[in-house]
């Protein structure tokens, strides 16, 4: 349905001619934007309502637990959670305060903007179910073990006095004294998702369309044979600075897959450019100190190139 109507908006209402790099870049643009914010709106209100069942006292609780099983919860939490690298800081900031450890804040401030589930459902519907579940796994055990080795380097005394461990509980839980307030609750954080993210979303798959329609692949394997083994590192290098959602970037990383750019590269840039952004260091900056920053980036960064050789050499394997 949605195609036939980007097809009826560009070739009739538009009356552009078929065969045109325009109207096919438009074609693309429209479908992709339409469907994307569909299964976002859909999925985010889904699990909305599910996660208004879950006890805040329970996650704290497994936050609290000594060895991996405590990262584990919190990368679980982070990928379950539907935030940006910077929206996932003032939860960050609430784990440090109420005394959850400093590597496990960190497996959940990792993996949050890594994984989430509007982000598995638009990548299966582009990348297919392996990739995706890969992708998933990988992304979780990232946030794991980049934090357990943080948690293990005693970095402590780089966070700010002010916000240090005071043991401060979380804000009062939302009552839901029905389901149909569940499911406003569902389609409220939908909402608010959306209204964020959408001028993001369609900024990127309108260069998505652009670089579908109008960019050689010749072109693109030519950049990439000059790069080479080291196209992972640049591309994490290349995102690095850059800033936006993993939902918003996707539909980049997929264009660049299907132009002939290797599966671990073009995912290695989108996770580099939502798990690491200047913004989220300016940000940390206010709570942690540049030690600790550099720390966190530079380990994340190291684990995102480690995923990025490991699914270029399974490519073959996931397709």
């Amino acid at each position: 349905m949605l195609l036939k109507f980007s097809e009826w908006l560009v070739y009739s209402v538009f009356k552009m001619e078929r065969g045109e790099k325009l109207a096919a870049a438009l074609d693309f643009f429209v479908y992709d934007s339409l469907k994307i914010l569909f299964l976002l709106f859909t999925f985010i209100t889904i699990i909305g309502v599910f996660r208004s069942y879950v006890s805040g006292e329970k996650i704290r609780a497994n936050l609290n637990k000594s060895g991996l099983a405590a990262y584990f919860w919190a990368s679980l939490l982070g990928a379950v959670t539907p935030f940006c690298s910077c929206s996932s800081i003032p939860l960050f900031i609430g784990f440090i305060k109420a005394g959850i450890p400093l590597g496990v804040s960190f497996a959940f401030l990792i993996t949050s903007p890594l994984v989430n589930e509007y982000l598995v459902v638009l990548m299966a519907g582009m990348f297919g179910l392996k990739i995706t579940f890969f992708y998933v796994f990988n992304g979780i055990l990232l946030g794991v073990f980049s934090g357990f080795i943080l948690g293990k380097m005693n970095l402590e005394r780089y966070i700010a006095e002010d916000i240090k461990d005071r043991g401060e509980n979380a804000e009062a839980e939302e009552k839901f004294p029905d389901f149909l307030s569940r499911i406003k609750f569902g389609v409220k954080e939908s909402s608010e998702i959306i209204k964020k993210l959408w001028p993001w979303l369609l900024a990127s798959v309108a260069i998505g369309a652009l670089i579908h329609n109008y960019v050689p692949e010749e072109k693109i394997h030519g950049l990439i044979s000059k790069t080479g083994f080291f196209s992972v590192p640049i591309a994490v290098i290349v995102g690095a600075p850059l800033y936006g959602n993993c939902a918003a970037i996707l539909p980049i990383a997929f264009v660049l897959f299907q132009k002939g750019i290797p599966l671990g590269t073009a995912l290695s840039f989108m996770m580099a450019v939502s798990a690491l952004s200047l913004p989220e260091a300016v940000m940390l900056r206010r709570v942690i100190k540049l030690e600790l920053i550099a720390a966190f980036f530079g380990i994340t960064a190291s684990g995102i190139i480690i995923t990025g050789y490991l699914l270029n050499y399974l490519q073959g394997i996931l397709k």
